[in-house]
């Protein structure tokens, strides 16, 4: 890194970073994402030299400004990225420490009868009907819809290439025939199922906007639709038929098991119960 970038964070190499994340083979929603916070720091810095404590003073306003810890903690590890590309690997600051949750919070949780409302309201809109029942009852994550080709769903299998990774869903026959059912109806012959009118695939913007529209026609909080929240579900629902948590990860597609034991954690109601159950009180 030159002394002039160093000095000024108007020439933060932006473009050199993006083409190392894709020599590194990131995702493009990890690319999207780590240059959103770099622009964001950016913005923030002013011009100013790029040190540990222009970092530290960013890391504290993001807390000032009530982001969760893991939100500072996800666009903190953006930012030390860059510096170690940068040569700044000395300036880069520690994330937040984050308490393991024990419970998720009630309002955030997307429940089998709130799924089951999303879906009788969607009736009328059998793309995205489909759609919200293709990825709760695969667990993919919403960026993987792309591959839900015609040919792939003839197979009854799907091959997703996410980081580096290869890994097969298998198909419910159920969703296989409402899937060739729904492109038989809609003359797709081949290619990617889930698209817009200009033949690109259905992104998460897309999909989660068309979510949100169903919220109040379904009776269901706004704040527990969103399409990650349906992959949840599936692996809520999975461990409870096969209680094998690291069987879950490979379905899921996680290098980490403590990853999957995020999507596990119950609910506040469900913890609540459990303490009830002990009958540890008396009268």
């Amino acid at each position: 890194m030159t002394d002039e970038m160093l000095n000024s964070c108007g020439e933060v190499d932006l473009s050199g970073f993006e083409t190392r994340l894709r020599q590194e083979e990131k995702s493009a929603i990890t690319i999207e994402k780590y240059m959103r916070d770099l622009k964001r720091f950016v913005a923030f810095a002013g011009g100013r030299e790029l040190n540990k404590e222009l970092l530290l003073s960013w890391k504290e306003q993001l807390v000032q400004h009530g982001y969760a810890v893991r939100s500072v903690n996800s666009m903190l590890a953006s930012v030390n990225a860059y510096y170690k590309y940068a040569g700044l690997a000395a300036h880069q600051v520690r994330c937040l420490r984050l308490q393991r949750q024990i419970f998720a919070p009630k309002d955030r949780e997307l429940t089998r009868s709130d799924y089951d409302r999303l879906l009788d309201a969607a009736k009328r809109q059998p793309r995205l009907r489909l759609v919200l029942q293709t990825i709760c009852s695969t667990g993919i994550r919403v960026s993987e819809l792309q591959y839900f080709t015609v040919e792939a769903v003839r197979s009854g299998e799907v091959v997703v290439s996410c980081k580096n990774k290869n890994r097969v869903i298998l198909l419910p026959g159920k969703l296989k025939k409402q899937l060739l059912a729904y492109c038989g109806a809609r003359r797709i012959t081949d290619g990617i199922i889930f698209r817009t009118r200009s033949g690109k695939p259905l992104d998460r913007s897309n999909i989660w906007t068309q979510m949100k529209k169903l919220c109040q026609k379904a009776g269901v909080a706004a704040g527990k639709v969103f399409p990650h929240n349906l992959r949840r579900l599936f692996a809520r629902c999975f461990y409870k038929v096969e209680h094998d948590i690291v069987k879950l990860a490979d379905v899921l597609g996680h290098s980490s098991i403590n990853t999957t034991r995020i999507y596990l954690i119950a609910t506040a109601v469900e913890h609540q119960k459990l303490l009830d159950r002990m009958c540890l009180l008396r009268e």
